[in-house]
Parts: structure tokens; sequence; C-alpha cells
């Protein structure tokens, strides 16, 4: 079997070095031809010894030092900021893990898509911002999307080979650490005590989404886009064991859920290896010791974050890249402890509410209303 070759954008993050652990699990499916960091340089180092990339992608001022370093291993290195996308589109790459974070993501998507790839993406914010352009160039290109977010895999997994139309798709939640938090208690909450995710281990801004449940609100307009979804066709429902990752609800009453243990490697050897199921190494998912199943709907009214997500898929346009846009701004202010945490939607909601919304946006369209939405957010943020 001749390997397929894999380019993992964002390899030092929690996704990146998920999907190497998946490589070391398939020596002989997968070549790890590209590499993209930002700047954690210690980790990829080891993975740049251990793989022997022929590209790697890292902010500028640490390329001299890496060429020094692997001379001997006659690397192509390049500015992440400026040109990741050439990796993604490089002809020895069959397949892109995206795993960097963040509206960045764009357009290595879509030079992806445009060079027909399979990619595997764990980053949902290209999809809540240009999503319907993305899905429209991947039917043009043929490029194949196979999500790696654990609820739309688990989407993905129940709807393949199904041709019955879908009555409703069910998106979990864990309900993140505030779950059993009252609400009087949020504006003591600190960064630690945010970060301490019951179930999952992510990086820190996702973590920060799913505590406000803004999470859930961008796997909302993420599944709208991938699987061609209308509002109505979605509910979301608190699932504290986060053991059922999404369900698929059919009009004759079936129900068809995809259930695994809490691991990253699982989504990601799918979209790696798909058709195929191959053994994981993961150890199974013991159904008598769970015991049980619950379920929850999701309160409004603590978690507004998750409302105002909501009603920006149902109006659409430039409103998901705003939102997008300044949730980054302003969870990178409170973890870098700026901001106490009921700040994050107090500024979200003001931003989202001043936005003139573009409908059937262009590119350009995007970016600006992008930078629009992080300036408004600064301006709030530091006046």
């Amino acid at each position: 079997m001749t390997p397929q070759g894999l380019a993992i954008l964002g390899s030092t993050g929690s996704i990146g070095v998920n999907g190497l652990k998946v490589v070391d699990w398939n020596p002989k499916r997968f070549k790890v031809v590209a590499l993209s960091a930002y700047s954690n340089i210690t980790l990829l180092k080891e993975q740049i010894r251990k793989y022997k990339p022929k590209y790697v992608a890292v902010k500028i001022e640490f390329i001299s030092e890496l060429k020094f370093e692997f001379s001997s291993l006659k690397i192509k290195f390049c500015d992440v900021e400026k040109e990741a996308s050439q990796l993604a589109g490089l002809k020895e790459v069959d397949i892109v893990l995206l795993a960097m974070r963040g509206a960045g993501a764009l357009e290595p998507f879509l030079e992806a898509v445009r060079k027909g790839k399979r990619i595997a993406p764990a980053n949902k914010e290209a999809l809540v911002i240009a999503g319907d352009m993305i899905i429209t160039e991947a039917r043009k290109y043929n490029a194949v999307i196979i999500p790696v977010d654990s609820e739309q895999s688990a989407i993905f997994q129940c709807l393949d080979g199904q041709k019955a139309p879908v009555k409703k798709v069910h998106l979990t939640a864990s309900g993140g650490a505030l779950r059993d938090v009252p609400v009087k208690s949020f504006s003591k909450m600190t960064v630690k005590d945010i970060l301490r995710h019951p179930r999952w281990r992510m990086g820190p801004k996702i973590t920060v989404d799913s505590a406000t449940l803004m999470n859930k609100g961008f796997e909302f307009i993420e599944a709208q886009k991938l699987f061609g979804l209308s509002f109505e066709q979605i509910n979301i429902v608190i699932h504290p064991e986060a053991i059922i990752h999404s369900m698929v609800e059919f009009y004759d009453g079936s129900l068809l859920a995809q259930l695994a243990v809490t691991d990253m490697r699982l989504p990601i050897q799918y979209a790696l290896t798909y058709p195929e199921r191959l053994d994981s190494g993961l150890k199974p998912l013991d159904l008598v010791a769970l015991k049980s199943l619950t379920f929850q709907k999701p309160d409004l009214k603590k978690f507004p974050a998750l409302d105002l997500a909501l009603e920006v898929a149902q109006k659409g346009g430039t409103l998901p890249c705003v939102l997008n846009a300044v949730d980054e701004e302003v969870v990178d202010a409170f973890l870098k402890e700026k901001i106490v945490f009921t700040s994050i939607y107090k500024v979200i909601e003001k931003v989202v509410c001043r936005h003139k919304i573009k409908s059937d946006p262009t590119l350009n369209d995007i970016y600006e209303a992008d930078n629009w939405a992080r300036r408004e957010a600064k301006e709030i943020l530091w006046r």
C-alpha cells in the first residue's frame, strides 16, 4: 500500500497531536508531508525530528532558527501567516487535516478544496464564516470534506448511506464547565475555573466557548452548512456524559445515534481512513459501566451566547462571520485576564447588534465583516 500524503495544519495543538498519534498507529498508511504550527517551537522540533516532513510553515521569526537546526533534512520552511495555503495545495498531499484554529484557516481550506483534496476539518470557524462558499467550491472541484469535530463526525456517520430525508438532527453538548454552576457565580469564575472542562481535553479557546455554549452555536451553523440543513432541522440537547456525539432522526420515527469514548483519535482516524473502519487501539465503550445516559434542554437564559448564536444562524449572511470574529477577540481578552467572564457575552452582543448584514457575501465581504467586527470589539474592550 502506497502511503497517503498528509498535511497537518496546526500540528502542535490538541487535534494535530492526536492526528499524529493516528499516524503512529497506522504507520504504513500515511506519510507526513507537511506540518504547520504557530509558536510552539519546542514541540514542533520534536515533530520534525520524528516525521521529517518536506514542508513546514511556522511564525516567520522562527524560520532562521529552524533552517539552521534542520539544515541536513532539506525542509522547505515558510511563513504560516502568509503561506499555509501553499501546504494545503501541494501535489504530494492527498489529505489535509485542518487543525488550525480561528478564521485564519479559511484560505487553506479553500485552497485544499480547489485542489480537490480530502479535507478533514477540525476547524469550525471557516465553515461558520464561509460555509456556503466552501461547500459550493467542494462540489465544483470534487473535494471530499469529512469532519473531525466529534458532533459533525457523528452526523456524517449516521447519514452515511442513508437516502431517506432527515427530519431532525440532534446536536449534543456536554454543557461545559458551568453546566452545574449557578449564574450568580459566573462573574467570579477565573480562567482556571473555565478551562476545567468536565469531559474533553481541548485548547483554551474552544474550552471557553464550551463554557458559554457559544461553541454549540458555532456547531449549529457548521451543521447547517455541511449537511444542507434548515434552521428548523437542528436541535441542541445537553448530554452530560458526552457519549452520544449526535443523533439523526428520520420521518418514520427512527433515531440513529453515534456513541463512542471521548477521545478525538476516533473521529480523526475515521476522517483519514474513510470509508474503512480500522482498529483504533482505543479502549471500547463499556455500555454496562455507563448505567445511564441523561439529556436536558439547554438553558438559553443562563447561556445567552447560545441564544444569540441561534439568532445569527437564522439571519445568516455576514453575521456569522461577525459573531466568530468578535468572539475570537473577546475570548482572547478573557484568557489574558483583561476582562471578567461575564463581559464575553456583553461585548459580543453589542457588536453583533451593530452589524449591517450583507446577504450572499463575497469573499471580500467576509474579510471586510471580519475586520470590522474585530475593530468594533477592540474599541469596546479598550476604551
